[in-house]
């Protein structure tokens, strides 16, 4: 494939990223009154991260369009 198709692509996955609206998971880390919540994109978690893949099979969204919350207090949102 050609370079212009993986730097098109890298540039899609940047715009996933910075995405507000198309999001299907929010992660919330920290403890008051040092807490973010993370909007994500349940597919690439789950491939980019083994422990997260896990974390989200015993928390898989309902069909009712509820976004999936998960916590994590005990992770800095600096670390995370």
């Amino acid at each position: 494939m050609s370079m212009e198709f993986f730097s098109s692509l890298s540039q899609n996955y940047i715009e996933i990223l910075e995405d507000d609206e198309y999001y299907d998971i929010t992660i919330e880390v920290g403890n008051d009154p040092n807490v973010k919540i993370f909007r994500a994109h349940m597919i690439i978690l789950c491939y980019r991260s083994p422990f997260l893949r896990r974390i989200l099979a015993s928390n898989k969204k309902n069909n009712d369009n509820i976004l999936t919350h998960i916590k994590f207090p005990n992770i800095s949102p600096e670390i995370f």
